[in-house]
């Protein structure tokens, strides 16, 4: 039995710890809402609760979940918030539903809507519980979409660093009409077969850093959707996937599509993924634009398509419109992409014949196909090669 003394000691060692994780924030507890870490009891209006208390403190504050597994069927954090610095600190573990439908019809699981200045640290977990839905896809049945893990939309000055998330029923993370958002240290994981389960998705957001994450999944690694710019991806591996794609475009409603403009993707690395480095385009007449693209220092490990462009995507080759490609490909910077393809063609170029590539640049390029020299393949491409480059230019 603990003395008097002792208790009197480790009582105030508990607050010094949350002292150095929080600083001098206002802490707001999810358990002392109620919230069960046994991952059966729904904690949701539990952590709706500590937001709201968080929202609504004029000084910076803490929304902290502990050690533990917390069951959530659904929370949408909402703002504006009264204060600009809300940490989200979250040691445990968020399971989701396993069922296949979505939340209240949403596609949405943990999502952040109109916030401005909140982090996400802590190591936590998210856990999707996405294999039923999958199942229920690959065996062709009529099923849900599923709901993304965790989503932020209409959200500025955005920083989520050491998450982890496993087993999503749809997209990992999304990004969504948002500013100045960095994630780091985030490690996604699910099936090398599980669909529709790309670990960051991009889409009409400008300023967003991907630094250091770890991607194994079904679908792409990284997608970058319409109205994207000045991106920034950096020391990033990902195996199993389809690579890190910047599309696919040209499929929206209407005849004009948001331009993808100023992305750089540096010092990452491809091990047995479906496409390495990869633009990829509707064949229909929406019109759009991919401008100021730089694909530098990423390494291949038997990558089926480790440079491609194409401009005629189509999956399963259902429901396409066999048209020339409205979107405009140009100034796109490949240089020191080296390692091995898993096929012969290792540089693909299949553009639009309507809106042909242009301004392409291959510099020391060193790719190999079982200890042979690769191929490249180039339609409707123009552009300008230095340095070695292997497999020969087709520009």
């Amino acid at each position: 039995m603990a003395t008097p003394t002792s208790s009197f000691f480790l009582l105030p060692l508990f607050f010094v710890f949350l002292f150095l994780l929080t600083g001098s924030d206002a802490v707001f507890d999810v358990v002392k809402f109620g919230a069960k870490a046994d991952g059966s009891a729904d904690s949701a209006r539990s952590f709706l609760k500590a937001w709201s208390y968080a929202c609504n403190s004029r000084s910076p504050a803490t929304v902290y979940v502990p050690a533990g597994k917390f069951f959530v069927t659904q929370a949408v954090f909402r703002g504006p918030c009264k204060n600009s610095m809300i940490k989200f600190l979250i040691q445990g573990t968020l399971v989701a539903p396993s069922n296949y439908g979505g939340s209240g019809g949403s596609d949405q699981w943990i999502a952040f809507s109109g916030v401005n200045g909140v982090s996400i640290s802590g190591g936590g977990t998210l856990d999707g519980g996405g294999s039923r839905l999958w199942a229920c896809k690959l065996a062709g049945r009529s099923c849900p979409s599923g709901t993304s893990s965790l989503t932020f939309v209409n959200s500025k000055n955005i920083a989520v660093d050491g998450l982890t998330s496993i087993d999503s029923k749809l997209f990992h993370i999304v990004v969504l009409r948002c500013q100045n958002v960095k994630l780091s240290r985030v490690n996604i994981v699910a099936s090398g077969n599980s669909p529709n389960t790309d670990g960051i998705h991009v889409q009409m957001s400008t300023g967003v850093d991907i630094l250091q994450a770890n991607i194994r999944t079904g679908d792409d690694c990284i997608s970058v959707g319409p109205g994207t710019a000045h991106l920034w991806i950096e020391r990033v591996f990902c195996g199993p996937g389809h690579g890190i794609s910047i599309g696919s475009l040209g499929r929206a409603q209407g005849l004009q599509e948001e331009s993808v403009r100023n992305v750089t993707v540096k010092t990452v690395t491809f091990s047995g993924t479906q496409n390495g480095v990869r633009i990829k385009t509707w064949g229909t007449r929406i019109q759009g634009q991919v401008r100021g693209v730089v694909f530098e220092d990423a390494l291949m490990r038997n990558v089926q398509n480790p440079i491609i462009i194409d401009q005629n995507y189509c999956p399963g080759n259902k429901g396409c419109p066999g048209q020339s490609s409205g979107i405009k490909i140009s100034q796109v910077k490949y240089k020191n992409i080296r390692g091995t393809s898993a096929t012969p063609v290792a540089v693909t170029f299949d553009c639009s014949p309507r809106n042909p590539c242009s301004g392409i640049t291959l510099q020391d390029i060193k790719l190999s196909y079982y200890s042979q020299r690769a191929q490249s393949s180039c339609k409707y491409a123009n552009g300008v090669a230095s340095g070695l480059n292997v497999p020969p230019s087709c520009l």
